[in-house]
């Protein structure tokens, strides 16, 4: 149920969406599936662009050293430019998640028969009549006043803050994971068969990530998967014809 958001000052804030009872009690299972989702996004992303760079190197040199470096260093920047701005996001969320609940904290303590009444007021508008209202507003107030406000007014759970660090963690190792696979698919292979692995082992990875990530997204896979690997047989189409005329040229 979305739920409009006092600012303290009498403004009214956008509207949040508060968990419904059956989301509340499976809160945790969302929370697994966003982070599983994320991983398998930013997988995707570590396959696409090493597999871009590593076929682009490719269709210049055939080079085995000159591959492997390639592709570590862009799994290298990669994998920490994608870990830092997780990191920034999350850690940006939740400064300001830590900020609402010391605003909300502040005027429990200053103001607590206000508080009152507009969790009293926000529970009417989720249905309760007036009394009824009124009664779970004190008794939520007096388990834990500031609990009950920040989840049904702020639509925060203090229990459940955002972790910058797990975050970034996440991204780094999502990200190296996918890296990997066109890496090792361009150095390991004989030089005649590279490019071949390469580009099938590419395709057939993002078949599986469009397929879990439209699955854990209750899409439609087949849509899915044509996006994602024409997506990245595109990249490396162009990447692969921009090397191959750097190297005819000589550069």
């Amino acid at each position: 149920m979305s739920l409009p958001r006092r600012d303290g000052r009498g403004g009214i804030l956008p509207a949040v969406t508060e968990p419904t009872h059956d989301e509340a009690h499976g809160g945790t299972l969302g929370s697994r599936l966003n982070w599983l989702r994320a991983a398998v996004l930013g997988a995707n992303d570590g396959i696409v662009s090493t597999a871009g760079l590593v076929v682009g190197v490719a269709g210049a040199t055939g080079s085995r050293a000159a591959l492997l470096t390639a592709g570590l260093a862009g799994l290298l920047a990669g994998s920490m430019s994608m870990a830092a701005g997780e990191y920034v996001s999350v850690s940006t969320q939740r400064d300001s998640e830590m900020a609402a609940l010391a605003l909300e904290k502040r005027e429990l303590r200053e103001r607590p028969e206000a508080e009152l009444r507009e969790l009293t007021e926000l529970l009417e508008e989720r249905g309760l009549t007036r009394e009824v209202a009124r009664e779970a507003a004190e008794q939520l107030t007096a388990r834990d006043a500031l609990r009950a406000h920040a989840r049904v007014e702020l639509g925060i759970d203090p229990d459940e803050l955002t972790n910058p660090w797990h975050a970034a963690g996440a991204s780094f190792l999502a990200f190296t994971v996918g890296a990997l696979l066109p890496l090792l698919a361009i150095v390991l292979p004989p030089a005649d068969r590279r490019l071949g692995v390469t580009v099938v082992s590419v395709l057939a990875a993002l078949t599986l990530t469009g397929w879990s990530s439209a699955r854990l997204g209750a899409a439609d896979p087949k849509r899915a998967v044509l996006r994602n690997v024409a997506g990245g047989a595109l990249a490396m189409g162009v990447t692969y014809a921009a090397g191959s005329l750097l190297g005819a040229a000589g550069v």
